[in-house]
C-alpha cells in the first residue's frame, strides 16, 4: 500500500514577494513583478525587461560567509526552503535527520557564476579563476545547500527537464515517500537566469517579450497580442511528508497530493507538439494516478507562457483531456504576474496550486483584454474569484517535449 502524501510546509522567493504568503496575495490581487531589468547593463538587448526578486539580501536568511559561497539561484533554494521547514514545524532536533531529504528542479543552475568566472578568465587569465566556481554553478548544488543547511542526510538530488523540473521534481520526490523509505522531502523549484547570457540566449530564438514600454503588461498568456514570455527567478518550495507522520506530530495541512503525470512530446528541440501529444498524455497519467474523472477537477495552474504556440497548443490539449467538462473549468496562468520562473515554475506553480485549494480561491491571468480566438476558456480573466477548489491541476512543459503534471487535492 502506497502511502499517502500531504503537504505541509510553503516556502517562496519570487518577483512578487520574499515569501509564500507574500507573492500568494500580489497573485491573487493580479500585481506584477515584471518591471526594467536591473541586474545588468541591458541597453543593448533587445529584451530589455524582466520579473526580477526586487531588493533580495540573502545575509536576511542566512550567515553572510554562508551566503557568499553560493550562487544566486541556492540563495533562493535556502531562503525558500527555510520558510518552508518553518511552516511545517520542522526544526532542528524535531526530525529524524536520514529520513528526510531534498529534491529541487533546476533549469539551468548558476548561471551567474558562470558569467563572473569567463570574464575575469578572459581578462586576467585561468589562473585567477575563483576556487568556488564549481561548487557555485553545478545545478546540483541548490538542494546540496538546502541539505547542508537542515542536515537533511537521505536522498539530495536535482530534477533537470527545463521548465518542468519543478514539478518533475516534486513528482519524484512524493515516490521517496509513498515507498515508505522517507518520512519527508523538501522539494520545488529554482532559477536564477536573468543574466545577459540568458536574456540574449533566448533573445536568439525569439522567445522573449520586447514590450519594453510596457512591463507590467508585457506577460499575457492567451491573449491575442502576446508576443513571448517574460523571464523570472526566484524559487518555490513545499515539504511533502506522509500523512502518518504528519498526523502523527500534529502538522498543519495544506492539501494533499494525488496524482502525477510526466511525459515526453518526442516532436521538437523546443516548440510543442502541435495537438498537445505529450500534454494530453501526461494529464492523463496524472488523472489516472489520482483516481479521479475530468469532473473532479476544478481548477488548472496553466503553463500558460505567453507565447504564440504554446497557448493555443496548451488550451487544446485541456479541451481534448477535459472533454465537455473543459467548458466548465476555470484555468489560469500566474506567470501572467511573476512570469516565466524556468526551473522553478513548476516549483511555484505547485505551492499556487496547494494555495488555490487550500483556501478555496481562483488566481487570475493577468492582462488579458482581448483573447485570443484559438484560446477560448474560462482563464479567470484580469480579476481572481473565490469558489470551491476540490482539486488543482499544476500544468509544466519544456524544452525537449517535457511535459509534468501534479494534481493536488483538499485533505479529507
Amino acid at each position: 500500500m502506497k502511502k499517502r502524501v500531504v503537504v505541509t510546509g510553503l516556502g517562496a522567493v519570487t518577483p512578487v514577494g520574499h515569501s509564500a504568503s507574500e507573492s500568494w496575495q500580489a497573485v491573487k490581487e493580479g500585481k506584477s513583478g515584471v518591471g526594467r531589468i536591473t541586474l545588468f547593463d541591458c541597453g543593448e538587448f533587445t529584451t530589455q525587461i524582466a520579473a526580477e526578486v526586487k531588493n533580495f539580501d540573502a545575509k536576511n536568511f542566512m550567515d553572510g560567509k554562508e551566503s557568499r559561497k553560493m550562487d544566486r539561484f541556492s540563495q533562493f533554494a535556502v531562503a525558500a526552503a527555510i520558510e518552508a521547514m518553518a511552516d511545517a514545524g520542522l526544526g532542528a532536533g524535531s526530525f529524524d535527520a536520514e529520513r528526510g531529504g531534498c529534491a529541487l528542479g533546476v533549469g539551468i543552475g548558476g548561471f551567474q557564476t558562470i558569467e563572473e568566472s569567463l570574464r575575469v578568465l578572459v581578462a586576467k587569465g585561468p589562473q585567477r579563476i575563483p576556487p568556488m566556481t564549481i561548487p557555485k554553478l553545478i545545478a546540483n548544488i541548490g538542494p546540496g545547500n538546502v541539505s547542508i543547511h537542515f542536515d537533511l542526510r537521505g536522498p539530495c538530488y536535482t530534477v533537470t527537464t527545463a521548465c518542468s523540473s519543478g514539478a518533475d521534481a516534486i513528482g519524484s520526490a512524493v515516490r521517496w515517500i509513498e515507498s515508505g523509505a522517507m518520512d519527508f522531502m523538501v522539494s520545488g523549484g529554482v532559477e536564477a537566469a536573468i543574466t545577459s547570457f540568458g536574456i540574449g540566449s533566448f533573445n536568439a530564438i525569439q522567445a522573449l517579450s520586447t514590450r519594453n514600454d510596457e512591463p507590467q503588461r508585457a506577460s499575457r498568456p492567451f491573449d491575442r497580442d502576446r508576443d513571448g514570455f517574460v523571464m523570472g527567478e526566484g524559487a518555490g518550495v513545499v515539504v511533502l511528508e506522509s500523512l502518518e507522520h504528519a498526523v502523527g506530530r500534529g502538522a498543519r495541512i495544506y492539501a494533499e497530493f494525488a496524482g502525477y503525470g510526466m511525459s515526453c512530446d518526442a516532436n521538437h528541440l523546443t516548440a510543442p507538439h502541435p495537438e498537445g501529444r505529450g500534454a494530453v498524455s501526461a494529464m492523463r497519467m496524472a488523472l489516472a494516478e489520482a483516481g479521479m474523472r475530468p469532473e473532479d477537477i476544478d481548477y488548472v495552474n496553466a503553463h500558460g507562457t505567453s507565447t504564440p504556440i504554446n497557448d493555443p497548443t496548451e488550451t487544446k490539449a485541456i479541451k481534448e483531456v477535459f472533454g465537455q467538462r473543459a467548458q466548465g473549468i476555470r484555468v489560469s496562468s500566474t506567470k501572467s504576474m511573476t512570469g516565466h520562473m524556468l526551473g522553478a515554475a513548476g516549483g511555484i506553480e505547485a505551492l499556487f496550486s496547494v494555495l488555490a485549494v487550500h483556501e478555496g480561491f481562483f488566481p487570475p491571468t493577468a492582462n488579458l483584454d482581448n483573447p485570443d480566438p484559438l484560446c477560448d476558456l474560462d482563464y479567470v480573466p484580469n480579476k481572481g474569484a473565490a469558489g470551491n477548489i476540490r482539486a488543482a491541476m499544476s500544468n509544466t512543459f519544456g524544452f525537449g517535449g517535457q511535459n509534468g503534471i501534479l494534481i493536488f487535492k483538499k485533505h479529507a
